[in-house]
């Protein structure tokens, strides 16, 4: 299967049932919480291969959709968890303990952030945070007992790019596990393993479920010894996924290259069109070659930057709300990436805590909204914005 495109590849990633003899084109859902065992030897065996002996330990569902996974990442083993931040929690905890510092990128999702600040200090676990796009910053941030860095790929709502292989090299040499949380990305636009990250995380929710009708999340990993701990915490923690969610994810993965690609190139093309329209006082995509970090975009990036945008208007509340009322099709969601084009407001969602000095330092303002591009027809979407922008004439 190695040798297949990505797109041929996912159409039988995880295929393959233990047990299953009767081949169904489709993969049936196992709501079963446990697994009856014939005798003792066969628990034994049973339990030194990982087998199916109880849902919260091992599912035929989350493990198929955990190959296609991995498949898609050219990691070793995805564990998928109940959520995006359950997996990020997950994978902290693995990685961490008592006394241990994180090094985290100063732009990150802000639930992220929250738990880093609120959370883990309970266990005696400090985060600090840099800019990621200095590598000399991140190397004075690193301390003695600096056992994390912590970063996505593009930065919400800005788009600001972090370039991976840089920052794997520093924490490498500082002995610091990488995480990466790939969520903005998807593996269509950027695999993090490849760039040195040591574990990629994502909300499954956003992209690989592409319809807004599962909560999941997922870590990727190719080192056993983070495997092994990763595994003994996900069964003690009991943060596993759901069969029917993960079942319907595996079901959206399927297409998952039919979309995303899709979203890219429509999220490219509405970027253009918007940086056109009068009303429109910055784009931010790294397809654009205003974008500051371009060159790097080209070279992360050869099969495109993603399907998240944003742009700003007037910081003029009331017209906001205008532009949200005259608009037809796309809706304000607090999620991203499915196949729908969907808005939110920075300053009243993802940023809504952050002082409005700090805020307006980092570069959001009143005006600036976030767009999650899907896979309408490019000419309903780019006229769909235009006409709705005519508020702010």
């Amino acid at each position: 299967m190695n040798q297949m495109k990505d797109d041929t590849g996912l159409l039988y990633a995880g295929d393959e049932l233990d047990g299953d003899v009767l081949h169904a084109d489709a993969p049936p859902i196992f709501l079963a919480s446990a697994y009856a065992m014939g005798d003792l030897h066969e628990l034994v065996e049973t339990v030194d291969a990982d087998g199916y002996v109880y849902n919260r330990i091992a599912n035929p569902d989350r493990n198929a959709l955990g190959k296609a996974i991995s498949y898609l990442e050219n990691g070793q083993k995805t564990f998928v968890c109940s959520s995006g931040m359950a997996a990020i929690n997950l994978a902290l905890h693995t990685c961490t303990k008592q006394g241990d510092h994180i090094l985290a990128n100063s732009s990150l999702y802000g639930e992220t952030i929250d738990l880093m600040d609120n959370i883990l200090p309970r266990y005696g676990i400090e985060t600090s945070y840099a800019d990621f796009t200095n590598p000399d910053e991140i190397r004075k941030a690193i301390r003695p007992n600096t056992k994390v860095l912590y970063t996505e790929v593009i930065s919400n709502p800005l788009t600001t790019l972090v370039d991976l292989d840089e920052v794997a090299a520093v924490a490498h040499g500082a002995r610091a596990v990488l995480m990466v949380d790939s969520t903005f990305t998807t593996p269509f636009v950027i695999k993090p393993l490849e760039h040195g990250a040591d574990l990629v995380m994502h909300s499954l929710t956003k992209y690989f479920g592409g319809h807004s009708d599962l909560t999941a999340g997922s870590i990727t990993y190719n080192d056993p010894e983070i495997g092994a701990e990763l595994r003994n915490q996900y069964i003690l923690t009991g943060c596993c996924a759901d069969p029917v969610s993960s079942w319907l994810c595996l079901r959206s993965v399927r297409t998952m290259g039919l979309r995303v690609r899709k979203q890219i190139e429509n999220a490219e093309l509405l970027s253009r069109a918007l940086l056109k329209n009068p009303h429109v006082r910055r784009v931010n995509h790294p397809s654009l070659d205003t974008h500051p970090q371009r060159e790097l975009a080209k070279r992360m990036f050869p099969h495109g930057c993603g399907a998240m945008l944003s742009f700003s208007v007037a910081d003029d509340r009331e017209k906001i709300n205008e532009f949200l009322h005259r608009l037809q099709f796309v809706k304000y969601l607090t999620t991203l990436g499915g196949l729908r084009t969907s808005m939110s407001h920075p300053v009243s969602s993802s940023h809504y805590g952050v002082p409005e000095e700090i805020r307006l330092k980092m570069g959001i303002h009143e005006g600036l909204l976030r767009v999650s591009v899907g896979t309408e027809d490019i000419d309903d979407l780019i006229s769909e914005f235009n006409s709705a922008l005519d508020v702010f004439t």
